[in-house]
Formats: structure tokens, sequence, C-alpha cells
């Protein structure tokens, strides 16, 4: 089937490509310390991955991509969070100019040489560390934010108490109706918010890549970062997204991390085939059956469709999660292959978007000084990439622990009840991230990741089908995080209970075979 309406430029195709590149040796980090190596390639074939691009109609902007590919990780898994495969898209998603975001380091106040030792560094600008270094800042504490000067890109959704309605779309069956109201984050407004939280805040800026931390003999961290730069500060967070195994520490023979990656694109069209009025969640139909049948091409997909206007639409397509990242090439040719069988004409086009969120993986050590937040510190929801609305609503709480740590106001005893020697500060401040009730829920959303990889298209369909079924408050909680470990309890046995039988079967099957099957009833019974 031919396109119809405009083309949409793909301004790099990527690929893994062997032959060398200049990543660190895997399983040692920039201090010397020992990490976790994921089981995959042996080291020598780890090293000799690297990123390699065809040529693009664009040379200007391959050019400024290029440039900012300076980048090396830790391990195999910590090169699959950065981007794998498809890091220049990433990386071009990442660098893209946003003119109406201001500069961070026109807001706040520089970092200096002179500047004396810091109670905190937060090492990241995104929603995370922007939000934790102004908490943080208004507590008194003096916060230093390091990292990348660059704007908020990605597009960010947030369920809401008023706003569209929310359609989900499964088979030629009546469509289902969620009832709950779905937005766009103005990310301009974000970022502007937040920066200006952090200005007001008394918050400092150092426009730097940190290369390592280390810890000196008076117990200060020590944060270098480029070029020749170094930091004093009494504790430092990292903040800078989920492939930060060089700052990070993580538990060894922890479950695979899976990649969400969706394609998407702000468009003018000629002719919306849905409500405008509704917001699209998800369209499961299948029209690709066909048109891509080969084993790698068979991951399901589904499109998300948001009006902002009677013509004017944001489009994207998705792959939920797989083991191996659904290529953005792939990913675009089914955009455009059901948006031509919509009968969408495209006319004009405002943005693309190559959207890449790495979910599931290991938990951070706890044991470590370094501490983490946001993705950096595996929040982000494993069965739904959501992690956004996390930080910035637990930056408060955790800003409170990190400030009543610094200040001496934590004993170890509030934590481990007749314990003769409590954990240190650091490990205080994981366990506010990471309680045992955490731990158990993401237990069972990494068994709930790991089902949904397995799944072609017809069985996902079922599974989701027999989600809409249950209880409103149950799927409502699911997606919207709020569910307790019991209540996760009750939802895995309401879901059973109501089935069909090849589900059933699937479910018991995965309980008893996979990994994280074992690994959840584990958590459950331990913690």
């Amino acid at each position: 089937m031919e396109f119809t309406g405009a083309t949409i430029s793909a301004p790099f195709g990527c690929r893994a490509l062997r032959g060398g590149g200049p990543l660190r040796t895997p399983g040692w980090g920039a201090d010397g310390r020992r990490r976790r190596v994921s089981s995959g390639p042996g080291a020598e074939q780890w090293r000799s991955w690297k990123v390699s691009c065809v040529a693009t109609e664009k040379p200007e902007e391959k050019a400024a991509a290029a440039a900012g590919l300076g980048v090396d990780f830790a391990d195999e898994e910590d090169y699959v969070k950065g981007g794998g495969g498809e890091l220049l898209y990433v990386r071009m998603q990442a660098t893209k100019a946003m003119d109406s975001q201001s500069k961070i380091a026109s807001k706040l106040l520089p970092i200096t040489a002179e500047t004396s030792v810091l109670d905190l560094i937060i090492i990241g600008c995104g929603p995370a560390g922007l939000s934790l270094a102004a908490e943080s800042a208004k507590k008194g504490l003096t916060v230093g934010l390091i990292g990348p000067d660059l704007p908020f890109t990605n597009n960010y959704g947030v369920w809401r108490t008023n706003s569209k309605d929310t359609v989900v779309y499964l088979d030629r069956n009546k469509p289902i109706m969620i009832g709950r109201a779905y937005g766009r984050v103005q990310r301009d407004l974000l970022h502007e918010e937040l920066l200006r939280r952090c200005h007001e805040a008394g918050v400092t800026y150092l426009n730097s890549k940190v290369e390592q931390i280390i810890e000196s003999p008076d117990g200060h961290r020590i944060v270098y970062c480029e070029p020749d730069q170094k930091i004093l500060c009494r504790l430092a967070i990292v903040a800078s997204g989920a492939a930060s195994g060089k700052l990070l520490e993580y538990e060894v023979g922890g479950p695979r991390v899976c990649v969400q990656t969706a394609y998407g694109v702000e468009v003018e069209v000629e002719h919306y085939p849905y409500d405008p009025s509704l917001m699209v969640f998800m369209d499961y139909r299948d029209c690709f059956k066909e048109k891509f049948s080969n084993p790698e091409e068979e991951n399901p997909t589904f499109l998300y469709a948001m009006a902002m206007s009677s013509t004017r639409i944001f489009f994207e397509e998705t792959c939920l999660a797989s083991k191996d990242a659904m290529p953005f090439d792939l990913l675009k040719k089914r955009l455009m292959y059901r948006l031509d069988a919509m009968g969408v004409r495209i006319l004009k086009v405002y943005e693309e978007e190559w959207s890449y969120i790495p979910v599931g993986g290991s938990l951070p050590n706890t044991d470590q000084k370094n501490l983490a937040f946001g993705a950096a510190a595996s929040m982000v929801h494993p069965a739904t990439g959501y992690s956004v609305v996390r930080s910035l609503s637990e930056a408060p709480r955790y800003a409170s622990v990190i400030s009543d740590i610094l200040r001496n106001r934590v004993h170890s005893e509030q934590y481990l009840p007749g314990s003769s020697q409590g954990p240190s500060p650091s490990m205080l401040a994981w366990r506010t991230l990471w309680p045992p009730e955490r731990k158990r829920q993401r237990s069972f959303f990494l068994f709930g990741l790991a089902l949904i990889i397995q799944l072609d298209n017809e069985g996902i369909q079922t599974f989701f089908e027999t989600f809409f079924r249950l209880p409103k408050w149950m799927w409502r909680g699911f997606l919207g995080s709020t569910l307790s470990s019991v209540d996760l309890m009750l939802f895995a046995l309401y879901m059973f209970a109501i089935a069909p039988n090849k589900l059933r079967m699937n479910l018991v099957s995965h309980l008893l075979s996979d990994p994280t099957g074992s690994a959840m009833i584990r958590t459950y019974l331990t913690l």
C-alpha cells in the first residue's frame, strides 16, 4: 500500500555494528570499583560495539548530533539504557532545539571555583533533577546542579481529573471508554516552573558533564567534571537518567532491561478519523498482518492519538515493551502504514519525536554512598514506562529526608529498632526511595512486564480486554500506581478469575517458569 500525504524525512538510520569504539571496559567504574556486568556478550565482544549511522538528508543535523555523541557506558545494560542501537535517534531527541525554554545558565547563578563545600550536588537537569534541587534548597541546603544545559524535549502524559475522556480500541468490537481524563503536560511550562523554583530557592548551576564521584578522606564527595573541574559537597545525588552506570552501582543478577520505544509526529491533517473530543489511549487493532510478517517485526504496537484541535493531531506508534528495542524506523513505517489505511492525509509536520524508555532492570545497590533519584534510581514504572509524576511527587519527601540526614536529625534507630549499629546516612536515604513495600510492588510489575513481552497481538488484546473488565478501582489504580502490594495480589486473583482459559494457562505457566515469578514470590515472603 502506498503512503499518501506528506513524507516525513528520517534524518538518520542507526544500527549497532562491530569494529571498535570508545566504550569503557565493562565491569569497572571510573573510580576503580567493581560493578555489575550483565549477562550477554563477553567483554571483548561488548567492547567492539559502537554506533554507526547511514547517510542523512540533513548534514547539519548529523554533524550536530554526532558532536554530542561523546558518551561511554559502564556495561552492556548501561548501553541498552542509553539507547543501544537507537542511540543516535535518542541523542537527536535530547538535543532538539526548544527556543521557548530558557537556558538554565541564564536563570541560575554559577557554581564557581571559589564555591565552598556544598551541602548537596544533584547531577542531571531533567524533571527529576530540577524538582529535587528546588525542594532541597527550600529546606535551607546549599544545592548545586550539574549537567548539560538541555531543554525538556519529550512529551509527558498524565492522568487528570478534568480533560478529554479516554478511549481504547482492542479489536473490531465496541471501543472501551476509560471514564478518566488523560492529558499532555506543557513541557515548556514545566521546565520554566521548575527553573523558577530553583532560582527562588538559590540553586547554583554548572553546565558540565560529570566523570566520577569519589569520597575524600574527610568524608566529603569530590565530583569531577569536564574539563578538569572538581566540586566538593557533603552528599551527591545522581539524577541523570537511566544510563548512569558510570556513577552508580546496581544489583547483580537482576532482571534484564527491556525497552519501550515510540515514534511520534505532531501534524496537520486533512481529516481526523477519531472523535477529537476523546483521547485515544491505545488502538491495538492490527492492520499489519500482511505488511509486517517477519519474526523480528511481529511485536505488537498500538496507536496513541491526541487532538490539539480538529486537524492538528499528535500521533504516536508505540511498542509497550520488548526485549530488544523495536527500531524507530520500523515504528515510523508502521505509523505511516496505519495512518494511510485509515485515510489520514498529512498536510504539515510540526515535530517528530523518538521516545526511548528503559523499563525493568536491576535496582541500585543500597549500600553505596552515592545516591540517585528518578530514572537513575530505577523509579520508572516497569509495566507502563511512567516516571515523571512519581519523581515530582516524591521530591518534597526525599528532600526532607536528605535535609534531616545532613542536619543530623535522623538516627538509625528510627529505621532499625533495637539495632546497636545502624545503617549509614546514605543507606537511610536509599530506604526512603525503596522501602520493602515499594520493592514488593516493583516485583509484581516486573512479573507483568515479563509476561507482556511474550504476548503476540492477539494475546495482548486478550490481556487488555481482561484488564479493563476488572473493577475500575483496580485498573485505574494500576495505571496510576496507587495500588498497594496487597491490592496487587487481589488484582492478580481477580484477573485470573475472569480471564479466558488460554490467558489463565499463560499466567500459570509464566508464574512457574519465568524467573520473575519466583523472584516475586520471594520478595513478597521475605520483605
